[in-house]
């Protein structure tokens, strides 16, 4: 087994874990480690230099590790750049501290197509940048630094009018006429392989996605710069997100979106985002029930959350449901900050969201404190009326916002119950509102420094 992967998972103490918390330590036992032969694969051995291009180094070091029954292949201090790279099972990607990988910022070199997902939908599209599918034993690791080279002349101008990018306008080509084609090929049941969204389509890829694969590691790189989405493990098991920076201000510049993955830890990480820090999905509409895998027993602990949409999210691609989320020991602030805990989805996403428990959250400054929204973008357009019941927050504190609460739920469908406890807001511009709530509980909850009581 490679150095990096020796170490053994840390285990919480029992009496920490009682009552549906209890449920922690069941989750992390099941979550295996990658198994990764003791061998190694240095670039530099296979032809990489630091110049223009060092794609052919890392396909060749990477087919080299494949034939061999796999392993470590290493990437040494320097600077290094490459198209997309794809692993194989029983292989780990490892950043020496002092490298950087940066990625060429050429659409034509992210094809042919591969088989992804992109907001929740799945497809023939780019190919993300680091990309794996259908593998067994895969890693990301190291102390260097991964660049997904996107910025306001590449990648990102492809959203269309992007106040992140003051250039950034709808005059050129955008993602909007294959968005909504996408859309209406998942609604009609297109076949995947015939959903191809590559060339001239504009759907920028996520710059990690490990699909269907089980036994996954993400630890300790730096990942800047992406198109999309940083991080994205779609169908996956056993995957563990650990010291990890994610630093990307693009649009749709999501931290890590577990999407239908089951026994997930992420944990000792630094999110700084354009968008969500961490958003737990299931797949959108019609693609989301057809596929209606949930994303369950996730684990999220001592990270911290600086910019973004959202501190914890969870959707809006949520089709699929959501059960069984445990967030623990996490500091949130940024004036940048747009919410502390989400929840998003409408009556054409459904869903059914059970079971998250939220406890011991430090939120220094953010907009609204806690969010349930079933009117997200379609809102109250759609038969799929969203389930969310059994949400507990508690030991919550919260210096300064916005809002404290914007809970909104359906007449017809309320959430059910939702519970805070032993929280408190110190200072709030407003209490927000809470609508359609059944089996609401409030217990030893202040906001600006008064006791709480719903009305």
């Amino acid at each position: 087994m490679a150095p990096s992967l020796s170490h053994a998972m840390s285990r919480p103490t029992p009496q920490d874990y009682t009552g549906p918390w209890a449920a922690v330590p069941k989750i992390l036992d099941t979550i295996q480690l990658p198994r990764i032969p003791a061998r190694e694969f240095d670039i530099r051995d296979f032809g990489a230099t630091g110049g223009e291009d060092d794609s052919g180094a890392f396909t060749a070091a990477l087919r080299a590790c494949r034939a061999a029954g796999g392993g470590r292949v290493v990437v040494p201090p320097g600077q290094y750049r490459s198209g997309p790279i794809h692993l194989g099972s029983n292989t780990e990607l490892h950043l020496r501290e002092g490298a950087v990988l940066s990625f060429i910022p050429d659409p034509d070199r992210y094809l042919p197509p591969v088989k992804t997902r992109w907001e929740g939908m799945e497809l023939m599209g780019y190919s993300p940048l680091i990309y794996a599918h259908g593998c067994e034993n895969v890693a990301l690791t190291g102390r260097g630094r991964i660049d997904g080279g996107a910025d306001c002349d590449t990648w990102w101008p492809w959203k269309g009018l992007n106040t992140k990018c003051a250039q950034s306008s709808d005059a050129g080509p955008t993602q909007h006429a294959a968005r909504k084609a996408l859309f209406e090929d998942a609604e009609r049941g297109v076949p995947v392989a015939e959903r191809v969204y590559a060339d001239g389509s504009y759907l920028r890829p996520p710059l990690v996605q490990f699909y269907a694969c089980r036994n996954v590691l993400i630890e300790g790189v730096t990942l800047e710069n992406a198109p999309f989405w940083v991080l994205h493990p779609v169908l996956c098991e056993s995957v563990t997100v650990r010291g990890i920076t994610a630093r990307s201000h693009g649009p749709n510049s999501d931290g890590c979106d577990p999407e239908s993955c089951r026994n997930v830890l992420i944990e000792n990480c630094l999110f700084d985002n354009g968008d969500d820090c961490i958003a737990i999905k299931s797949g959108r509409n019609a693609d989301g029930r057809r596929l209606a895998v949930p994303s369950e027993n996730i684990v999220i602990r001592d990270c911290r959350m600086r910019d973004g949409h959202g501190g914890l999210v969870l959707g809006s691609e949520i089709s699929g449901g959501v059960r069984n989320v445990f967030l623990e020991n996490c500091t949130m602030s940024s004036p940048n900050l747009e919410r502390g805990l989400r929840i998003k989805t409408n009556a054409m996403r459904g869903g059914e969201i059970q079971h998250v428990y939220v406890r011991n959250v430090s939120i220094g400054q953010v907009k609204d404190v806690i969010v349930i929204n079933f009117f997200y973008e379609e809102g109250d357009r759609g038969p799929y009326d969203p389930d969310v019941h059994d949400i507990f927050v508690e030991n919550l504190h919260c210096e300064r916002a916005q809002r404290a609460f914007h809970i909104r739920g359906f007449e017809r469908a309320p959430i059910r119950g939702l519970h805070v406890a032993r929280s408190d807001i110190l200072r709030a511009e407003s209490v927000g509102v809470i609508e359609q709530v059944s089996g609401l509980t409030v217990s030893a909850v202040t906001i600006n420094g008064e006791l709480f009581k719903p009305k």
